[in-house]
């Protein structure tokens, strides 16, 4: 998302729906963050937060100059409404970033059946058809795509707030060093056998977006916070760690294909 939130100017105003306490360090821009959820939660200082339906907005059409989905749209009952009013809202000539799950992929059905059917109301396996939704609404074409890789960071104690359900036992609870070693172990077997088991969905950018988005898949995905960096970003170290630049923690190192 940020090949787009880099070129919003001073003056801007971005969307984040969907994004519960935030998709993107608002610290980190110049331009206005508005950050939208069903349900309340607590947000960080010096960030305006609204309380809100997707698929009814309360602000004037045209408002933003981008719209951030973070691994929101699988959430939202209304789907179609919750598009228009996103295309309703964004300036014209405005961005829109999604990502959002392969429910055809292992890391979401596990996720499913780990949470007893979970809360991705929506399933979406064909991206074509996804795209073509989200440019029918907004009125921003399609520029790019990239895959993204799970990590399994869901299932991560430091990102849970409840008693994780019963069937955690077969992932060892979602400890971290069980993680770790899951994640690289899925994709060696992809690389050897030609499986998709660590893949996780789509990154999608629409709009006049103003810097080139890289296409390749990011497979070094931190096992806490979920970030993805390009492998020529990282320094491992000992044992092929590296340690996640976003949260800190430590994960095996994986050469992007």
């Amino acid at each position: 998302m940020h090949e787009i939130l880099r070129h919003v100017g001073a003056a801007g105003r971005v969307l984040d729906l969907g994004c519960s306490t935030g998709s993107y360090r608002h610290q980190d821009f110049s331009f206005t963050t508005v950050r939208v959820d069903l349900d309340a939660v607590r947000i960080a200082p010096g960030v305006a937060f609204v309380q809100a339906d997707a698929s009814r907005l309360p602000f004037r059409a045209g408002a933003f100059d981008a719209v951030v989905c973070n691994h929101s749209l699988e959430h939202f009952v209304g789907l179609d409404a919750a598009l228009a009013e996103i295309g309703r809202v964004l300036k014209p000539g405005g961005c829109v970033f999604v990502s959002v799950p392969d429910a055809s992929a292992f890391s979401d059905r596990l996720f499913r059946w780990l949470s007893g059917g979970g809360i991705h109301v929506n399933a979406f396996v064909d991206v074509a058809q996804l795209i073509g939704a989200i440019e029918r609404h907004t009125g921003a074409r399609h520029v790019a795509t990239r895959p993204l890789y799970a990590s399994f960071c869901f299932a991560n104690p430091h990102n849970r707030t409840a008693r994780a359900p019963r069937r955690f036992w077969i992932i060892a609870g979602g400890r971290e060093g069980f993680l770790r070693v899951g994640t690289w172990v899925l994709r060696r077997m992809d690389r050897a056998f030609g499986t998709r088991l660590s893949v996780y969905g789509w990154a999608l950018f629409f709009g006049p977006v103003a810097e080139a988005v890289r296409e390749d898949g990011w497979s070094n995905v931190c096992v806490r916070c979920g970030a993805g960096h390009p492998a020529e970003e990282l320094v491992p170290g000992r044992w092929n760690m590296y340690q996640c630049p976003t949260c800190g923690a430590r994960n095996i190192f994986t050469q992007d294909v």
